[in-house]
């Protein structure tokens, strides 16, 4: 279990990064990002106001299965 509250799951095979925030008790799915930018549009839909200052910082997010901003598997 991470005590992250975003989490950025591992790539998928056909590509992209399942996000989940856990919020209120439970975890949403934000979506599958394909990109920084994507990223990006989902963090600030969930309400996020400066993404990039955060998605590096492991007490906010965490990044599973794979580098940090690679949303290919290898």
């Amino acid at each position: 279990m991470t005590s992250a509250p975003i989490v950025v799951h591992r790539p998928s095979h056909s590509g992209g990064r399942r996000v989940t925030v856990h919020s209120g008790g439970r975890d949403e799915i934000l979506g599958t990002p394909y990109s920084d930018l994507d990223l990006v549009v989902f963090l600030e839909g969930a309400g996020v106001v400066e993404p990039e200052a955060i998605w590096d910082d492991p007490q906010w997010v965490e990044w599973r299965g794979g580098h940090a901003h690679q949303f290919r598997t290898a």
